[in-house]
């Protein structure tokens, strides 16, 4: 049975973590800003094996978000279940940088 730990990200927005066989999932929940970044980072960074972040429940998200979430996928993290104005978003930040 997989081990689920709930934790409190800057006290008010709650991430699952799923240590799974080959990866770990993380599930977001709620509205994501630049001040959750750096718990967040640690996060994926404690997660030796791959990443998934599950996003189906993110409400809302800053620019600071938007950049930290393409830099993960730079670096191999899945990005599940991301809501289309997210991943647009994403794609225009993959764009600009380039």
């Amino acid at each position: 049975m997989e081990r689920v730990e709930v934790r409190k990200v800057k006290k008010e927005i709650p991430v699952e973590t799923i240590p799974g066989m080959n990866c770990t999932s993380i599930r977001l929940f709620g509205r994501l800003r630049a001040e959750c970044l750096p718990e967040l980072k640690a996060l994926v960074k404690e997660s030796a094996r791959g990443v998934v972040v599950e996003m189906d429940e993110v409400t809302l998200v800053d620019v600071d978000v938007v950049r930290f979430l393409k830099d993960c996928e730079a670096q191999g993290v899945q990005l599940r279940r991301c809501s289309a104005y997210i991943r647009e978003w994403i794609t225009r930040e993959r764009e600009t940088a380039t």
